[in-house]
């Protein structure tokens, strides 16, 4: 069992495939996500990585959280999860970022989530009641849920009773969603199915517990190496450096025209006085 990822929802695009067909996506982006700390056996009974996305304000942190982010030498988080693994093996070290490369196109993944909040909704929107008859002797209560309750016995509405209420906002979990595709480079997550959440909101993406995973998954997982940026970086710089050098060779030519100029300019101030000479005789 491998750790998962925290993402946020950004939004929905289509991909296309190499036949012609194209696919709803929904797009995931990881946003800096971090390893801030682990969970061991030996100090807390169960193995677990704990994993930090996003970027948060100092203002907005309170301060023994502060010390536990710079205690494993990461930036602020927002959001902040747990995800279990079988064994120490499955831990990846503290501070590593995970790459979009942690799942492969084709696997099934399980997302949690918060649905979207609908707000204080009737009966009919929340539960799908048929409402009440449109006319003869209806009056005002057309959209009501009706009576709830019984007699004098039991005297109360028992508990579940489907009524009118909070909809939406609730966890929850939508299991074997494909992916798509991935992005290393950006981050992001193509993901086909139905994914909980409005946009902008945090999800977790674990690996499929109902269905058999690919056998080349990264394991622990695929962290992001920060010293390979740098180094395809350094290597184009060279480059511009000669041919930079070659104008500037292109340019000292012209500028030794301008030297010889000077020589030819007493022959013109010679002929300048025969000129006037003549004007004189």
């Amino acid at each position: 069992m491998r750790t998962g990822v925290i993402a946020k929802k950004v939004g929905m695009t289509r991909l296309f495939q190499e036949d012609g067909r194209h696919v709803p996506v929904t797009v995931l982006a990881l946003e800096d996500c971090q390893v801030v700390s682990h969970r061991t056996a030996e100090r807390d009974g169960y193995f677990a990585v704990q994993l930090g996305a996003g970027t948060a304000k100092q203002k907005n942190v309170a301060k023994p959280q502060r010390e536990h982010f710079a205690k494993a030498e990461v930036a602020l988080k927002k959001q902040v999860a747990e995800f279990r693994v079988e064994s120490e093996e499955g831990l990846v070290p503290v501070g590593a970022t995970i790459s979009a490369d942690h799942f492969l196109a084709g696997q099934k993944v399980d997302i949690t989530g918060h649905t979207q909040g609908k707000g204080f909704a009737g009966a009919m929107k929340r539960w799908g009641f048929g409402g009440l008859r449109a006319t003869h002797g209806v009056s005002i209560s057309h959209r009501s849920h009706g009576s709830t309750g019984n007699r004098q016995d039991p005297g109360r509405v028992f508990k579940g009773k489907k009524m009118a209420g909070h909809m939406g906002d609730r966890q929850r979990t939508q299991q074997n969603l494909e992916v798509v595709r991935t992005d290393a480079d950006r981050g992001l997550l193509f993901i086909k199915g139905s994914v909980p959440g409005s946009k902008n909101g945090w999800l977790l993406v674990r690996d499929s517990v109902k269905l058999k995973l690919p056998d080349n998954l990264p394991f622990p997982g695929a962290v992001i190496d920060t010293a390979a940026p740098k180094q395809e970086a350094e290597a184009p710089v060279d480059a511009p450096a000669e041919e930079a050098a070659v104008p500037a060779e292109a340019d000292a030519a012209p500028a030794e025209a301008p030297a010889e100029a000077p020589a030819e300019t007493p022959a013109a101030e010679g002929d300048a006085p025969s000129s006037d000479e003549n004007k004189e005789g």
